[in-house]
């Protein structure tokens, strides 16, 4: 099957050699998403809220430029810096995901940067379900 590679506009550019989206099929994986900006610059320093809703936001871009949304989401793993930070990141993850949400996993991790506190992978499907 033919994997095509998903850059969405305005994105930061990738920290490291990975590609922000790949679609195979009717399937989008949406890699490690990361609280930065077009600049590539930490979003919501110390704020596990604004980043968690920066890093959904850039999820959503990366599904919106092959014409999906957060609806088509089957599975998210969720990296936590700190466990602490639990209740706060899911109070914004529910506004993403008021009902059915997708299935998840999350765990604390060291993230590649000091100043990162969550990370999100995603995988979509779309079309015929």
């Amino acid at each position: 099957m033919r994997r095509k590679p998903i850059y969405p506009a305005n994105a930061p550019r990738p920290l490291a050699p990975y590609t922000p989206g790949i679609r195979v099929g009717n399937t989008i994986y949406v890699s490690g998403m990361l609280a930065l900006d077009e600049k590539g610059e930490v979003v919501g320093k110390g704020d596990v809220a604004a980043q968690t809703r920066r890093v959904i936001e850039l999820v959503e871009q990366v599904l919106k430029a092959e014409g999906a949304s957060l609806r088509d989401i089957a599975f998210n793993a969720i990296f936590l810096k700190d466990l602490g930070d639990y209740a706060a990141m899911n109070a914004v993850y529910r506004e993403y995901f008021p009902q059915e949400p997708p299935a998840r996993y999350c765990i604390r991790a060291d993230l590649v940067k000091p100043d990162f506190l969550v990370e999100i992978a995603s995988t979509a499907h779309i079309g015929e379900g």
